[in-house]
């Protein structure tokens, strides 16, 4: 009897490499070393011998080398760092990796006195070897009693860095924004130009089929009768196709189309037309019925016929592929003059606006995130063009409508609407001296304790890494810039942000 073996496995997964972080070096620097490092700091300059041996004195010195890391993120925030060689980096992970903060040779950073931040925004490590000097938060008091200047210095410190924590982050944003309708704009014209694409390259070789069906019907020698009887068909089946097809715009069902390819199938075999399977479908789109051929069967030669029908289907499907290729390349047009359009590109930084034309271009941007979405558009003509800056008002509605497409596509959606399709209505209409542009969205609403909070910069209720907080502050500042106002009301099932533009802007600019 054979023994059975039983061999074990064991995955070995390699050891996750251990992190690093700066220390204090092996040998202290002497404090006449450490002063002569700080008086490269530029926030420190001008301070006297006494200040700076203060500083070098009460602080704690660190060491690292390159990757090696200061703090995590989401750890304490309770040290000013002086930074007296390398260079620190600060990358934000929650913002898709991005280089939030570098941290310079001869910068002040970290904690400064009167900074309420508590803990870290990200992650800081070295970049090259690095040596810093920090002090301790519980020896703020101490050290702005010693060194009287430290108050104006490390508030003007925390104003450059909200400036430029403020530019990082809108830069950010506009990217964002800008991806966002770059891949918009990607997704709507790569369908026609596909589309294009494939009726062109198949259109070549269905002109070569084309040429040969000609040829082949050419060379049975029809009689002068028969031709003319051919060509008198050849029209009359095309005034009626045209006929068909303006009589019935709206798209054919289907199971319609498969029942009238069946029936022209069971016509070809019935008259002997090889390969019927080939010539049904062109026939089909024409909506013509079997009466058509019939009438085409009485003036040929059951000969002739199956040659004919095939140079017809073969002309109809060259025709098809012509008009999708026009088609596409029209809608592609439309798409280009639409973003021309929406950017207000080569005019005049103020133009006067069409909202409701300037709306559609936006809508036309989100044309593939809308797919699902009901779309109600209620545009009062008596809305007159405003003037104002065309490509920062499409920034206004450009953000408020991507607020409401998250709003009718989020989980919370069917809690609030369980049976109701997401709907967007965008509505414009004069109210007093002002044009009203209003936003609804039947989505689960703002909580009413967020409200106030909503046009506030960084203030987002989006996950980590799917937004900044910035784009209704951005909104919001626009509006500001053109003498208007930005408000919204909302509650569970309906929320509406409402924009108030001056009619009149003699007083906006």
């Amino acid at each position: 009897m054979a023994t059975q073996n039983t061999y074990e496995f064991t995955a070995t997964l390699p050891p996750m490499p251990q992190r690093i972080f700066v220390s204090s070096p092996a040998e202290p620097t002497p404090i006449s070393g450490i002063v002569e490092a700080l008086r490269s700091v530029t926030p420190l300059a001008g301070l006297t011998d006494e200040e700076y041996i203060w500083l070098a004195t009460h602080g704690d010195e660190t060491v690292g080398e390159d990757g090696d890391l200061l703090f995590t993120d989401g750890a304490p925030a309770d040290k000013l760092n002086f930074v007296l060689r390398g260079e620190i980096h600060v990358r934000r992970f929650r913002s898709g990796g991005l280089a939030l903060f570098i941290g310079r040779s001869g910068q002040m950073t970290g904690k400064l006195p009167y900074s309420r931040m508590k803990t870290f925004g990200g992650e800081g490590y070295c970049v090259g070897s690095c040596w810093t000097l920090t002090i301790h938060e519980s020896l703020y008091p101490e050290m702005l009693a010693a060194i009287p200047s430290m108050t104006q210095r490390c508030v003007s410190a925390l104003l450059d860095r909200v400036r430029e924590v403020t530019r990082i982050e809108q830069q950010s944003e506009k990217l964002s924004s800008l991806g966002k309708l770059a891949a918009n704009l990607a997704h709507e014209l790569n369908n026609p130009a596909s589309a294009a694409q494939r009726s062109a390259a198949g259109l070549f070789a269905e002109l070569r089929n084309y040429g040969v069906h000609k040829y082949r019907l050419g060379s049975l020698c029809l009689s002068a009768d028969q031709s003319s009887a051919y060509m008198a068909w050849s029209d009359r089946a095309r005034v009626l196709m045209n006929e068909t097809n303006s009589l019935r715009a709206t798209p054919e069902s289907p199971l319609v189309l498969a029942d009238r390819e069946d029936e022209l199938i069971r016509w070809l075999e019935t008259h002997n037309v090889p390969e019927p399977w080939n010539i049904a479908p062109a026939l089909a789109e024409t909506r013509l019925g079997t009466f058509i051929l019939d009438e085409l069967a009485d003036v040929l030669h059951p000969d002739t016929l199956p040659v004919a029908l095939a140079t017809v289907a073969s002309s109809l499907r060259a025709e098809r592929m012509a008009e999708t290729v026009v088609d596409s390349t029209i809608r592609i047009f439309d798409l280009i003059s639409a973003i021309k359009d929406y950017s207000y590109m080569d005019q005049a930084p103020i133009q006067d606006v069409d909202l409701p034309e300037s709306l559609e271009n936006t809508l036309a941007m989100f044309h593939s995130r809308l797919e699902n979405i009901s779309v109600e558009l209620d545009f009062d003509p008596a809305v007159p063009s405003i003037g104002a800056y065309g490509s920062e008002l499409n920034q206004v509605w450009t953000a408020l409508l991507e607020n409401a497409i998250d709003a009718v596509t989020s989980p919370d959606f069917t809690k609030y609407q369980p049976h109701a399709k997401p709907t967007l209505r965008l509505k414009t209409r004069v109210a007093g001296q002002t044009a009203l542009v209003e936003f609804w969205d039947n989505g689960p609403g703002i909580e009413a304790t967020l409200q106030s909070r909503i046009f506030e910069p960084f203030f987002t209720t989006k996950a980590p890494g799917h937004g900044l907080g910035l784009g209704l502050d951005t909104a919001q500042r626009i509006v500001n810039k053109h003498s208007g106002f930005l408000t919204v009301q909302s509650k569970p099932g309906e929320t509406c942000f409402q924009v108030r533009l001056p009619v009149n802007p003699a007083e906006a600019y």
